[in-house]
């Protein structure tokens, strides 16, 4: 049977009509599963007994269900959720002050194989359906009300995978979560991460993505760079460069870089310089990011001076410059850490 969420809401009416039920029936059905985020049937409490049963005949609903769940110490919280055939995808919340942020995955593991994140061992397994994505928020959202007494205020599409090589099923759930008879989220508080897939990037270009776009960058030495990232193989950092002065003419938004400073490979002065003159062409902010450090790891991270010193020459070239903070080590939570498949 065909799950019900992948219907087109044209779809939903001409099934509504069919069983000789009224036309506002489908509108009452696309607001439980878009926009209230029903788990069931049985919670679209308008809908007549009959209804729910003829909805359970003809479809089938595959939601994700939280499999387990594990507090940090600074109160950010990584949820594991099996899907509908058994595989596992992680996803997390991350408190700070009002805000609560939901750490969102696009894919079960990841192609990309980049040599400092746990994700990448795991290979690919599938892309997550856009109602999969949904489900992400859905069940964090709920648990954010109740661990936080806030609902999420902002999504990054930062967790497993990478979201453009999912571009159709990505782009359909954040139509979802920002629509107005959806969600209704701002597209200001979605950003989406890529590790530099030029293809994407110029897609969203064209869709003039109204999204926050960040790149993990990582280094702006090709050589360096191809041996951390393999993506670069086929992507080119001057493609890459090429494709985001495109994304900020077509959209006018600020690009974000994402750089994880590992010792002795990408945190050098030379290598700060390498990023500066990189920037250039656009407007940037820079994220920096201390390497979380995972079993069977290759790199460690930068050490304070060193850090220090490479952060420091970016500032004095009037870059803006953020260090993000890591959350949720302790549960094998944080950036680059999320390594799931199956039980």
């Amino acid at each position: 049977m065909t799950d019900i969420r992948t219907l087109t809401y044209e779809e939903l009416e001409q099934f509504i009509f069919s069983i000789n039920e009224k036309k506002f029936r489908a509108k009452q059905v696309w607001t439980w599963l878009w926009k209230k985020g029903a788990g069931s049937y049985d919670e679209m409490t308008d809908l007549s007994l009959a209804l729910r049963a003829q909805l359970a005949e003809h479809f089938t609903f595959q939601r994700a269900v939280i499999d387990q769940e594990v507090h940090s110490r600074d109160k950010s919280a990584k949820f594991t959720f099996r899907l509908h055939d058994d595989r596992m995808v992680e996803g997390v919340l991350i408190p700070s002050g009002d805000r609560v942020t939901a750490c969102v995955s696009s894919q079960v593991g990841c192609p990309l194989r980049c040599t400092f994140c746990a994700t990448g061992t795991m290979g690919f397994v599938r892309n997550l359906h856009f109602a999969e994505i949904v489900d992400e928020y859905v069940l964090m959202n709920r648990r954010a009300q109740e661990l936080y007494g806030n609902t999420i205020t902002n999504i990054v599409f930062m967790g497993m995978g990478e979201p453009l090589l999912n571009f159709d099923n990505v782009m359909t759930a954040i139509d979802k979560l920002t629509a107005p008879d959806g969600f209704g989220l701002s597209p200001t508080r979605i950003t989406l991460s890529t590790a530099g897939v030029v293809k994407g990037i110029k897609a969203l270009a064209e869709r003039k993505f109204a999204c926050g776009l960040a790149v993990s960058l990582h280094s702006a030495e090709p050589a360096v760079r191809e041996v951390i990232m393999p993506v670069t193989e086929h992507n080119s950092l001057h493609d890459l460069q090429a494709a985001l002065l495109n994304f900020h003419q077509k959209t006018g938004q600020r690009i974000t870089f994402e750089y994880i400073l590992l010792s002795k490979i990408n945190d050098s002065l030379q290598a700060a310089e390498k990023l500066a003159r990189y920037c250039r062409p656009f407007p940037v902010k820079i994220n920096i990011i201390e390497y979380n450090e995972t079993e069977g790891g290759l790199y460690h991270r930068s050490y304070p001076n060193q850090r220090e010193e490479f952060i420091q020459y970016l500032k004095d070239r009037n870059m803006v410059v953020n260090v993000r903070q890591s959350k949720g080590q302790d549960i094998a939570a944080a950036c680059g850490q999320l390594v799931k498949g199956k039980k």
